[in-house]
């Protein structure tokens, strides 16, 4: 029986085993799917095979920033033992230098795949997501990883801007999740949206029953101004003092983007 790629690679995923490792096994199992993996673990290869679908609730995410750029890898696991342990950092760092030396991530993110395949996935015995692994470029950068290495962020500074507080802001999109960076980034097309949603309630609302649509318009657009500014992190209220913006804290052209990561 002829081995395809698509063989090769639906035996890579279940097993968590190199590719030539899997053409192998197929070629010897004459294409047979369970006899090669049966084939694999006997070589103590696929020692993950049984894990392939279970669920990676735990992890790390690591943040490196090196002058103007910042790369960023988020790799999950099935528990917080493995996540901690001295061979999941090596990953990770490992995982850090492929990106620096490769030209996207969807070429890093294809050589760490195999290693993680090769080597990693048998070392922990647990089932592997490489969720992301990236980098970005800017001015600034500053970034927060929480204590419980499951939540990040990213601020991409404008020059000038002071990395101190900026990465005071990095713990403040970890805390409060905004969804830009201001008010004007909401797009209409979600206010209009929101706007339908919030008039719909108004109308259900006994005590608005009677009110001229004038006025309903007016409350509507009040809420629509709040909505933005709740969701956009220059205008809400800074976590580390609720009686200021972000925005004034920070400079409101202080940040030109930002980036969030959670397992």
């Amino acid at each position: 029986m002829t081995v395809t790629a698509q063989m090769i690679k639906e035996l890579r995923e279940r097993t968590g085993v190199g590719m030539g490792d899997c053409k192998n096994a197929l070629v010897e199992a004459n294409g047979d799917m369970e006899t090669a993996i049966e084939g694999l673990r006997k070589k103590g290869l696929a020692k993950a095979a049984k894990r392939a679908g279970n669920e990676t609730s735990e992890g790390k995410i690591k943040i490196v920033t090196e002058g103007t750029v910042a790369y960023v890898v988020v790799v999950s696991c099935e528990t917080d033992f493995v996540a901690r342990n001295e061979t999941f950092e090596e990953m990770l760092t490992k995982f850090i230098e492929i990106r620096k030396n490769s030209d996207s991530d969807e070429a890093a993110i294809a050589i760490a795949e195999e290693l993680k395949a090769s080597e990693y996935t048998l070392k922990v015995g647990e089932n592997l997501q490489i969720r992301t692994l990236t980098n970005n470029e800017g001015a600034v950068h500053a970034s927060y990883v929480h204590s419980n290495f499951k939540n990040g962020a990213i601020i991409v500074g404008n020059a000038g801007a002071d990395a101190d507080k900026l990465k005071q802001v990095a713990m403040h999109v970890v805390a409060t999740q905004p969804q830009v960076v201001s008010p004007s980034d909401i797009s209409d097309e979600i206010v209009a949206k929101e706007r339908d949603i919030q008039l719909a309630i108004m109308q259900e609302d006994p005590k608005n029953a009677g009110k001229p649509a004038e006025i309903l318009g007016k409350i509507i657009e009040g809420k629509m101004t709040k909505f933005r500014e709740e969701n956009a992190l220059l205008t809400q209220p800074f976590v580390v003092n609720p009686d200021q913006k972000v925005g004034d804290f920070v400079g409101k052209d202080a940040i030109a983007a930002f980036f969030r990561y959670s397992i």
